[in-house]
């Protein structure tokens, strides 16, 4: 067994792979955990965007929740995969083998990386039919989840051209094929594109303006904002702003059974994907100038309080590469909040966390998920990334879509269920 493991070791860090502490140490813990972890690494190697990180993970997660559910009766409805799967097959070899043929599919760089881990998992099963029928099925399921979003939208990439004039963000920005993509799991995500942010020439403008234009300077010490803008900033080459949310889940779902954490994690990660839609749609209809462009150019808004500093330079050290309005760390945010607390009934969960850009790796306490997503969310005012009306935009994006998934997708289909504030 222990040349085993080495083996492992030595092939995943061939591939460009960390092998999990857990994975090594014993392949039979949480499989959930293992295969997210890698996914969050193919993540961080490919610097994948934050859009198409989010559907990475719901690819991952839905094909492992259905292959687990449909070996249970299914007792639930799929998420995109109806069972039933093979009678006596095991779940356990199903997850893992479902895990495994999303991302060899989405990331084959790694396969090395990912059969390695395939192995070490099965290894760790008893031989024989069971095993056999579970990673079939978990195949099975795999392809048919890869080949349902082959054609959902996300590809090919599109940009919108750089605009002008006042209130408008300058730089062309890519991605924008993300505000029509094809849906996990709400019926119309159009239906969560807010109005418009608050008017150049208004007092709430003014006031937002105010604060990003005081607690976003860069040329105001403040080391606290600082840290707080770095921890949360997360860019490309980090596992995005879902994937610090999905580590934040398989922190606090740590001793649930296989069954209950690919339920939340497909939750979750669902979510975190189709927040994505009204996301990038109420970007690019606004396309809302970012806080430095407005300080600078103030002049031109036609407020009277707000005052012009073609000087002023964002505490985050650049402009931001989208339009400002919402803001998508805080839709991604209030999202996995408003999941968490609905899954676990209660928000007031208390957790440790550390992100991919934590100021020396230093890990932060938060008493529950509204808290550390407003924390999200406000770092980004303290970058000078984006006025606080965004913030709020964007963390009703958010809770509106969680709400919907939550009360609609992967119920029990017979007995009592969730239909509100907690999916039993």
């Amino acid at each position: 067994m222990q040349k085993i493991v080495l083996a492992l070791v030595f092939i995943l860090a061939a591939a460009g792979l960390s092998a999990p502490a857990a994975a090594v140490a014993e392949p039979r813990s949480d499989s959930v955990r293992v295969w997210n972890e890698l996914a969050l690494a193919a993540v961080r190697a490919s610097r994948a965007t934050d859009a198409d990180a989010a559907r990475t993970y719901a690819m991952l997660n839905v094909a492992v929740y259905d292959a687990v559910n449909g070996l249970a009766g299914p007792a639930r409805g799929p998420a995109l995969v109806p069972g039933p799967g093979p009678r006596g097959a095991d779940p356990r070899a199903a997850a893992v083998a479902a895990a495994h043929g999303v991302l060899v599919r989405l990331d084959p760089d790694r396969t090395a990386g990912y059969d390695a881990q395939l192995q070490a998992d099965l290894a760790a099963l008893r031989p024989g039919h069971p095993r056999d029928a579970g990673v079939r099925w978990g195949s099975e399921v795999a392809r048919r989840v890869v080949a349902a979003r082959a054609d959902d939208g996300s590809v090919p990439v599109q940009s919108q051209p750089a605009g002008a004039g006042p209130g408008v963000f300058r730089a062309e920005w890519s991605g924008v094929q993300y505000r029509t993509v094809r849906p996990f799991a709400v019926t119309d995500p159009a239906g969560y594109v807010p109005g418009p942010p608050p008017a150049l020439a208004g007092l709430d403008y003014a006031a937002a303006f105010a604060e990003v234009a005081l607690l976003g300077d860069a040329g105001t010490a403040a080391p606290d904002k600082l840290a707080t803008y770095h921890f949360w900033s997360v860019p490309a080459g980090t596992d995005q702003p879902a994937g610090e949310w999905v580590k934040i889940a398989l922190t606090v779902s740590q001793g649930r059974s296989l069954a209950a954490s690919a339920r939340l994690l497909a939750l979750l990660t669902m979510t975190l994907a189709d927040t994505t839609v009204p996301t990038v749609a109420t970007k690019f209809t606004y396309r809302h100038w970012r806080p430095a462009t407005a300080i600078r150019e103030a002049e031109t808004d036609g407020n009277p309080a707000t005052q012009p500093n073609p000087n002023w330079a964002p505490r985050a050290g650049s402009t931001g590469g989208s339009p400002e309005y919402p803001s998508g760390h805080s839709s991604y945010s209030g999202a996995a909040a408003a999941v968490l607390a609905g899954f676990f009934c209660a928000d007031g969960i208390p957790f440790t966390h550390t992100t991919d850009t934590a100021p020396g790796g230093q890990a932060r306490t938060y008493p529950g998920f509204s808290a550390a997503a407003a924390e999200a969310g406000r770092s980004r005012v303290f970058g000078g990334q984006h006025f606080e009306f965004s913030n709020q935009a964007g963390f009703a994006i958010g809770r509106g879509v969680a709400a919907e998934v939550l009360a609609t997708r992967l119920l029990k289909r017979t007995g009592p269920t969730h239909h509100g504030s907690c999916p039993l």
